[in-house]
């Protein structure tokens, strides 16, 4: 406080004190701070509940009866709760055996992408080779390629070799670093780790190999994981690949069968948001179980690479 304010504060009564007091707290920093906090904490839970509120009336539309799940006003928490619409949308088609199909295909696919992947990564970031950088532009260039443009080809050469309507279409691809995206976080990644380590271990006897598998790859965790969780994510949910390699009602994933529950029967709004939650959850299980290594693998990469 300046002296001319302590003055000033001295020769007016203790109540215009307080109010003088009152004046300086709503000016200062500390309370403009405290005012900006609150109010990006009321706009963000805002931006939360409008986010959530598509997830809430899935949920809510679920345990609904059937018949009842469009009436005015919206009844937001059913009461009682409709729980037989979860056995009865599962059991009406063969909704066990496309999730026993969809977790095959997303598992083999997680292994061959986080494989491949790590070693095209290592090769073009840590070996030299004559035309490394041009391929690796390459590489990066088919990220411009929208996928239904690879469509035809992809299926007249899968025609060819005797694999339509099988999963391998949908799993093969990967064992061969088929994602450009892949391959350039775990350069970014592997770039990161000094090359002093490639060093000590040649030095001990470790060839390329070796320095790969003992050095490099225990480093890359986290961005292995965070290949892992996209993988899950695109596996499981994939739409258009089972759309176009898979005719069989049998080898149908999660994502094709319930385009087919929708386009077989009426559409009965809670049985379907009732399937659909149950094929969420398993997505939402694994970001949280997973964000660890999501959210590290993502700061050190961007940040180091």
């Amino acid at each position: 406080m300046r002296v001319t304010d302590q003055i000033a504060a001295d020769s007016v009564p203790g109540r215009q004190k307080r109010d003088l007091s009152s004046v300086r707290y709503f000016q200062s920093r500390r309370f403009q701070n405290r005012v900006a906090t609150i109010l990006i904490f009321l706009v963000l839970i805002a931006g939360t509940i409008f986010v959530m509120l598509p997830f809430f009336w899935m949920i809510s539309t679920s345990l609904k009866r059937p018949g009842t799940e469009f009436a005015f006003p919206i009844e937001w928490i059913p009461n009682p709760p409709y729980w037989p619409n979860y056995p009865d949308a599962w059991t009406l088609l063969p909704f066990s055996t496309w999730f026993l199909n969809t977790v095959n295909i997303t598992s083999v696919s997680i292994i061959g992408h986080v494989v491949s992947c790590a070693i095209v990564g290592f090769g073009f970031a840590r070996i030299r080779f004559v035309g490394r950088d041009v391929l690796f532009v390459l590489v990066l260039a088919t990220l411009m390629l929208p996928y239904p443009s690879i469509v035809a080809p992809l299926f007249l050469l899968f025609k060819n070799l005797g694999w339509i309507d099988t999963f391998l279409p949908l799993i093969v691809p990967t064992f061969f670093a088929s994602n450009a995206f892949y391959i350039f976080l775990l350069r970014q990644f592997f770039r990161t780790i000094p090359m002093d380590l490639d060093d000590a271990a040649r030095v001990d006897g470790c060839n390329t190999f070796g320095v790969f598998w003992h050095i490099a790859l225990p480093l890359t965790r986290p961005a292995m994981g965070v290949i892992a969780v996209f993988s899950f994510m695109l596996h499981w949910n994939d739409f258009l690949g089972p759309l176009i390699f898979l005719s069989t009602t049998e080898n149908f994933t999660l994502a094709l069968g319930l385009r087919f529950f929708q386009g077989q029967y009426q559409v009965q709004w809670s049985l379907l948001m009732a399937t659909s939650l149950v094929i969420l959850l398993p997505t939402i299980v694994v970001f949280f179980v997973a964000q660890k290594y999501y959210i590290q693998g993502i700061v050190v990469t961007g940040i180091k690479g």
